[in-house]
C-alpha cells in the first residue's frame, strides 16, 4: 500500500529495471488480497483482535529480522516519526479496515482504498512543501469526489454514507500519513527498516489490545478463517512490504510505484471469486474512475518533481559575465 512517494529509498543501478517492476507487482499482489480476506477472518474473529493481533504477529517477525542483521537502532527523534508511522500503518489501517469489513463488502472497500496512491501523494506535498501543478489537485480532488460519490450511490443515494465508508475513508487516511512520513524516514534508516521498527514500536500497545479483544470476544474461527488471519500477519502486514520496498528500492521508483494502481483491480476479482460478490457495472465504473483520477494525480506530481530536478540552478550574480 504506498504510492509515487509512499517510499523513498536509494536506488540500485546494478540491477535491470525489470527487477524492479517484478519486486512491485509481487508486494502489490500481496496486499491485493488484505480485504477480501479480512473479510473471511471477521467471521470467527473480532475486528479489534484481528487488528491488533496481526500487527503482534508481524512485530515479532520483524524484530527477528532486525536482530539477525544487527540493525542500528533509532536516534531519539527517528523514534518519534517512527510513531507516526506506526500510528498510521501498524494501528490506524488494520484497525479501521477490519472493522469496516465486518459490514461493507471487500469489493466496495477496494473502491475506496483506491484513494491511497492520491492521498499519500498529496500527504508528501503537504508534508514537504512540494508546489505541484494545479492539475494534480484537480485530479486528485475529483479521484476523493468520485470514491464519495461511489460510496454514497452504493448505499442508496447521493451523500448516504454507512459507518463503514467512514471507516475505509480513515484508513486511506491514517495510511496516507503513515506513508508519507515513512517516506522521508526510509531515507535515513531505509525502506523495510523503518516498517521493521514501526511494528517493533507498535508492539507493546497492540500487543495489550490483542489480549483485551481475545478476552472480551474468545475467537472461535475456523480453520480457514485463521488461515486468512495468518495470511494478514505474515503476508499482508510484513512479508509484501519487503518485495513492494525492494521493488521501489531497485527502481525506477516513479514507474514502479505506480502499480499499486492495479491493487483496487485485483481485489475487486479476489472478492468476487473467494466470496462470491456480485461486481456490478456501478463498481466496475467507481473503481475504474478512482483508479484514473489516482493515476493522473500521481503522473501530474511526477512530472512536476522532474522539471524541478532537470531545471537548471539560478547563476549566482559573480558567475554573470
Amino acid at each position: 500500500m504506498s504510492t509515487d512517494s509512499s517510499v523513498i529509498v536509494r536506488t540500485s543501478a546494478a540491477l535491470s529495471p525489470r527487477a524492479g517492476w517484478g519486486w512491485g507487482l509481487l508486494g502489490v499482489l500481496g496486499f491485493s488480497f488484505t480485504l477480501p480476506l479480512t473479510r473471511i477472518a471477521v467471521g470467527g474473529l473480532s475486528p479489534l483482535f484481528i487488528g491488533s493481533a496481526r500487527a503482534v504477529v508481524a512485530a515479532v517477525l520483524a524484530a527477528l529480522v532486525l536482530a539477525a542483521t544487527r540493525q542500528h537502532p533509532p536516534t531519539r527523534a527517528q523514534w518519534g516519526r517512527l510513531a507516526v508511522v506506526a500510528a498510521g500503518v501498524v494501528a490506524g489501517f488494520p484497525l479501521l479496515t477490519s472493522f469496516a469489513m465486518t459490514t461493507a463488502p471487500a469489493s466496495h472497500g477496494a473502491v475506496v482504498i483506491g484513494l491511497l496512491p492520491a492521498a499519500t501523494a498529496v500527504l508528501v506535498v503537504v508534508r514537504t512543501r512540494e508546489r505541484p501543478p494545479v492539475a494534480f489537485w484537480a485530479f486528485a480532488g475529483t479521484g476523493a469526489g468520485a470514491a464519495v460519490l461511489f460510496a454514497s450511490m452504493q448505499n442508496g443515494g447521493i451523500g448516504d454514507l454507512h459507518w463503514s465508508d467512514l471507516l475505509l475513508f480513515g484508513a486511506v487516511l491514517a495510511a496516507a500519513i503513515g506513508y508519507a512520513e515513512g517516506g522521508l524516514l526510509a531515507r535515513e534508516l531505509g525502506s523495510w527498516q523503518t516498517v521493521s521498527w514501526a511494528l517493533v514500536l507498535a508492539a507493546p500497545a497492540m500487543s495489550i489490545l490483542a489480549i483485551v479483544a481475545a478476552v472480551d470476544a474468545p475467537p472461535t474461527a475456523t480453520s480457514v478463517e485463521w488461515l486468512a488471519f495468518a495470511y494478514l500477519a505474515v503476508v499482508s502486514m510484513f512479508v509484501a512490504f519487503f518485495a513492494w520496498y525492494r521493488g521501489l528500492a531497485i527502481g525506477p521508483m516513479a514507474q514502479v510505484s505506480q502499480i499499486q494502481l492495479v491493487q483496487p483491480v485485483l481485489g475487486i476479482a479476489w472478492a468476487a471469486l473467494l466470496l462470491h460478490e456480485s461486481i456490478g457495472w456501478s463498481t466496475l465504473l467507481g473503481g475504474l474512475t478512482v483508479i484514473v483520477c489516482a493515476a493522473l494525480a500521481v503522473g501530474a506530481r511526477s512530472s512536476s518533481a522532474r522539471a524541478h530536478r532537470s531545471a537548471p540552478s539560478p547563476r549566482h550574480p559573480s558567475e554573470e559575465s
